[in-house]
């Protein structure tokens, strides 16, 4: 198992455009990923719940990954959070 803290840095935060792509870009891993904001876990491949984590610009979130490409998923996720900002910057 690998895990990461990430900290939400667009603008409007996880709302319908980020959580598709975090979605997408979670299905493409084998490895079982999940989120964990303030103690509530979601399951990373669920555009629903993402969205219902209501986080926003400046949240701080964990990233869980377990299985096979676990440390892939980890670095992509973080990258598309943090450094590509959701290509919304």
């Amino acid at each position: 198992m690998k895990e990461v803290i990430v900290t939400i840095q667009n603008e409007y935060g996880l709302h319908a455009r980020p959580a598709s792509l975090l979605a997408s870009l979670a299905s493409s891993f084998k490895s079982e990923i999940k989120i964990v904001k303030d103690g509530v876990e979601v399951n990373c491949k669920s555009i629903m719940n993402l969205l219902l984590l209501a986080a926003g610009k400046g949240t701080v979130l964990k990233v869980v990954a377990e299985g096979e490409d676990e440390q892939e998923a980890i670095n992509a996720i973080r990258e598309l959070i943090e450094v590509a900002k959701f290509d919304e910057d």
